[in-house]
């Protein structure tokens, strides 16, 4: 049905500023984009999550907005948005919007008014609070990206709250004010002809009203983020978000055919509470797991049976291997079991959500000391956080930088892109890039991988089955997570069927129990035929 495209659309982020530049400034572009389009129409994805446009001072390079209602002109105009939302439509693309509610940039306007005096209509747009008996700050929060939570206002003789940068003012989501002015910039860009939102830090959106201190966590290792020290009872979760998340739903309701995408970092118990008592909340509270989970068969095993049965009856799953916060999947994994990591993805039951760049298998690309741009890197060096690595531009051809810019790339460009590029791997039969392409058309192919149920199938120690059933049509799946190759045992494999895509690609035909399934290697067959 056209009002349930989110549910069979593959969503494909893209994170604009290393996409595509058309205008040799380094910095990838809403017209770039445009360029681009036929290549995500010849991969095979329906929608084009697209990370923040806004204006913004760029101190978290796009999550510090300073005006929710334009685009910044490193990215272009309003017309340039408009112009991609109406060629990526009549191509059969969906986009959607990253939004930034849970604060804004320290030179937004709002929050320029805010802090100008403590009598300042705007002041409660904001959280304020007075120093401790010490003159310390209000509490011990601490940033995500390191320090304090709080930064001293000397004009005003008070702390306001970051959950990020100093530059990322958190706003006061207890405001009616506030949460009116943010659903009229949603509306703005509805108006616009988006197809939805990804909502950034959903779950960190409401802070505890009494700015309580935060326990210790008792498993916090040396070594690791400071936010790590402790736990997130009251910065994190807290239950009046679920309110706010009914509210940005019925924005989008009075809409037709919107979506609404929540990032939530949370347990699978708490994480299926934004779906709303009454499915009310976010369609798609995105499901992280598949990022943090120990990469075994028993592990993924557990949490795919652990996921779909806390599901709220009628929600429905999604699934994520990567995006612009975290190491690229090749990096996690290996080059050989990212292979493997897609057929997972795309097989599974739900809507997936693939990173650009990782269908190519890029990996950690090495930026060096004097080209880091991430402020969590500049703030935490030596923990390995920065993020740069897995930001770095798209790579199209074996021309300069990859074909990404005329100009110098913000980010440095993988050295092995002469032979890892759209071109190159296009035309190879064995590509993960290839493989990507036939996993989506087996996708649209088979009903059953993406709508159909889904059952686990016992294997060896290293291997994940699962069948995937919708009426009498029955798909395997069985994906090889050793370094050693097996058969396949099981009382309840399938006794036959037939071969429709091996990760190797290179396997067809017949298949039976007792086949021996090769290392890294994953497969898809059609039982009983």
């Amino acid at each position: 049905m056209p009002d349930l495209w989110w549910k069979s659309g593959i969503v494909y982020e893209i994170y604009p500023r290393s996409f595509q530049d058309s205008d040799g400034d380094g910095i990838g572009d809403l017209n770039g984009i445009r360029q681009r389009l036929d290549y995500l129409v010849w991969l095979g994805v329906d929608v084009l999550w697209v990370s923040p446009i806004y204006p913004s001072p760029m101190a978290d390079f796009g999550y510090d907005v300073a005006d929710y209602c334009s685009v910044d002109p490193r990215f272009g105009t309003i017309a340039d948005f408009e112009g991609l939302v109406a060629e990526a439509h009549a191509r059969g693309l969906k986009v959607i919007l990253d939004f930034v509610p849970s604060h804004t940039s320290s030179q937004h306007p709002w929050f320029i008014e805010s802090r100008s005096s403590r009598s300042s209509a705007k002041r409660d747009w904001y959280i304020w609070a007075d120093a401790g008996p010490d003159g310390a700050p209000p509490n011990n929060w601490i940033s995500n990206f390191g320090g304090p939570a709080w930064t001293f206002d000397e004009p005003t003789g008070q702390y306001y709250l970051h959950g990020f940068l100093r530059e990322q003012p958190d706003l006061n989501w207890r405001n009616p004010a506030v949460r009116q002015a943010m659903y009229a910039a949603m509306r703005f860009w509805l108006d616009k002809g988006v197809d939805g939102f990804r909502v950034d830090v959903m779950w960190l959106m409401i802070k505890d009203a009494a700015l309580r201190d935060n326990p210790p966590n008792p498993g916090y290792k040396a070594g690791e983020r400071e936010i790590s020290r402790l736990l997130d009872t009251y910065t994190a979760d807290q239950p009046e978000v679920q309110a706010v998340v009914a509210e940005m739903r019925a924005v989008l309701d009075a809409y037709p055919a919107r979506v609404l995408i929540g990032e939530i970092y949370l347990p699978v118990e708490r994480l299926v509470a934004y779906y709303g008592k009454a499915l009310d909340g976010a369609q798609l509270p995105f499901n992280f797991h598949l990022i943090q989970v120990p990469w075994t068969a028993a592990a993924i095993g557990e949490l795919i049976v652990d996921y779909e049965g806390a599901l709220p009856e009628g929600a429905w799953p999604n699934w994520v291997l990567g995006n612009h916060d975290q190491p690229r999947v090749a990096a996690r994994v290996g080059s050989s079991q990212a292979r493997v990591a897609a057929m997972l993805l795309l097989t599974l039951r739900g809507t997936p959500t693939l990173y650009y760049g990782d269908e190519l298998g890029l990996a950690r690309v090495p930026v060096p000391p004097e080209a880091v741009q991430d402020p969590w890197e500049k703030n935490e060096p030596g923990l390995g956080l920065g993020r740069d690595p897995s930001r770095t531009p798209m790579q199209w051809d074996a021309s300069a930088n990859a074909g990404f810019t005329t100009g110098r790339p913000w980010l440095p460009v993988d050295p092995a892109y002469a032979t890892v590029n759209v071109a190159v791997l296009k035309n190879d039969a064995a590509s993960l890039l290839t493989l990507h392409r036939s996993l989506i058309a087996l996708r649209r192919q088979y009903p059953a991988l993406s709508g159909g149920s889904i059952r686990l199938l016992s294997a060896g120690p290293d291997i994940l089955g699962y069948e995937r059933r919708e009426g009498d049509a029955r798909i395997a799946v069985f994906l090889n997570l050793g370094v050693t190759d097996e058969p396949l045992p099981g009382a309840d494999q399938p006794r036959d069927g037939q071969v429709l895509l091996s990760t190797h690609a290179d396997r067809t035909g017949p298949f039976s129990p007792g086949s021996l399934l090769r290392a890294n290697e994953g497969i898809i067959f059609q039982i009983g035929r």
